[in-house]
């Protein structure tokens, strides 16, 4: 691999980015149902290359024909595939970057329902996938049983997740987990926007929710940068011997620096303490995504003990994090194989229609059951997340309640610091894979069913909530 290849490679990534910018500016369809332009720009890149133009322009004028290959180079196509899974750590390590950190008991307070309704839909999602992979996936069509994760990973982790999983997928043998997810993510992101404006409509009609106003399509900021989290203002700080984004870059580096030495370390206790003992493998097949975010979880507490807070601009970390995204999204779609999906479609169908099925029911059932108040905007905040990840979410709770007078949007930025730590791109979702390789479908399904049934009853009894005043 050359240098000037990959700096070939991101340049093509940028112009697809401005491609698909372009058509989603000139396609009112795209603007109204907030589809990203990155992944307008990923699928225009896979539409270019050889599963598709290629294959057109096989058929058309044989296997000799200039473009039967499509427009892209294998190399460029090479640098794409693995591009995923050193982006997605850069877009996890900047999480918790200038935020400030509640108490845990703060966060319970004004986000409790939110975290235990939002639990419960991202372990149900286990429960459904698993549970319909051991009783019809794997007997009529002999799917891999790590596709019972596919739901939640392609759903709530979204494009990110499912592309920096690629490596793990492919150590386990199941390659074709990562085209599966991906497609799922996109299925996610495009039903989560379509069922939420339903949604939305018939809670106006139905009263759930006040008619809210009109969602502006100018504001194209759908995406991390936005007023959910709990951030200082930015920062006025200028050290003129440093460039702020050359900083921010470093403190990036620095919590992917510390994630790889927390996975190495793990990896190493592993193999000398437990493997003897018995114990599986399941630590190396954990990729760093998951541990960058805890690398820059202790950054950021470092520089919360040392009063440095002042040198840490939120919105420029989410800036670089953004950046990362759309250039993962980009080659993660443009290197997605649509030979997977033809060859396990049937299973994807029932994965998609389950895992939708599912979040229904956990917005139309179980959040009435579970939110004290304002249950149709807290509970489409969920299953936005639990569609599409957090953007989806952001943007249903926007529609929803444009004014915030609910506090929704407060409650939801909070159970972000409760929830991605575990699931949703988390400790978890990487570790269910390599977790059902070792042991089986069953006993993991045994086990987020517990999960999901101890959260289910905590938010149906509002346990450890405190009581309301007056």
């Amino acid at each position: 691999m050359q240098l000037e290849d990959v700096f070939v490679a991101t340049i093509l990534i940028g112009l697809m980015l401005v491609t698909g910018k372009q058509i989603r500016n000139h396609i009112r369809t795209f603007r109204r149902f907030y589809i990203p332009s990155s992944l307008i720009g990923g699928i225009l890149a896979l539409f270019l290359g050889e599963q598709v133009l290629g294959r057109a322009a096989g058929r058309i004028a044989g296997e000799d024909a200039t473009l039967a290959d499509g427009v892209w180079p294998e190399r460029i196509l090479e640098i794409w595939s693995a591009a995923p899974g050193l982006l997605i750590s850069v877009v996890f390590a900047g999480l918790f970057l200038g935020k400030t950190l509640p108490k845990p008991a703060q966060i319970w307070k004004r986000a409790g329902p939110m975290v235990m309704h939002g639990q419960t839909l991202a372990w149900g999602q286990y429960v459904i996938g698993i549970g319909l992979t051991v009783l019809l996936l794997t007997p009529i069509w002999s799917t891999d049983p790590m596709a019972g994760a596919l739901i939640e990973i392609g759903f709530e982790g979204g494009h990110g997740t499912a592309a920096g999983l690629s490596g793990t997928f492919r150590e386990l043998g199941f390659e074709d987990g990562a085209d599966l997810a991906l497609a799922i993510a996109t299925i996610g992101v495009v039903a989560g926007v379509l069922l939420g404006t339903i949604l939305i409509n018939w809670g106006v009609a139905r009263n759930h929710i006040p008619e809210p106003d009109e969602p502006d399509e100018n504001n194209d900021d759908t995406g991390e940068h936005d007023s959910r989290e709990k951030t200082r203002p930015p920062s006025r700080y200028r050290d003129r011997s440093i460039e702020p984004l050359s900083i921010h870059l470093g403190l990036i580096g620095l919590s992917i620096a510390i994630g790889w030495l927390i996975l190495r370390a793990l990896v190493f206790l592993e193999s000398e303490l437990l493997v003897p003992m018995g114990w599986p493998e399941l630590m190396r097949h954990i990729p760093l995504f998951p541990l960058a975010m805890i690398g820059g979880f202790i950054v950021q507490l470092g520089i919360t003990r040392v009063g440095a807070e002042r040198h840490i601009d939120r919105r420029l970390v989410n800036r670089v994090s953004g950046a990362a995204l759309d250039l993962l999204i980009v080659a993660a779609m443009a290197t997605l194989s649509l030979a997977a999906l033809g060859n396990h479609f049937w299973p994807f169908l029932l994965l998609c229609t389950a895992g939708i099925g599912w979040n229904l029911f956990g917005l139309l059932v179980l959040a009435p059951k579970m939110f004290p108040e304002n249950w149709m905007q807290n509970g489409l905040a969920n299953f936005g997340q639990g569609m599409g990840m957090t953007v989806v979410g952001l943007l249903l709770v926007r529609m929803s309640d444009p004014q915030d007078k609910t506090g929704a949007m407060n409650a939801f930025g909070y159970k972000q610091l409760l929830f991605e730590p575990i699931v949703g791109g988390g400790l978890f979702t990487a570790a269910s894979l390599p977790l059902i390789a070792q042991y089986g479908p069953l006993p993991v399904l045994a086990g987020v069913s517990v999960v999901m049934l101890a959260w289910l009853i905590l938010g149906l009894k509002q346990i450890g909530l405190p009581e309301k005043d007056g």
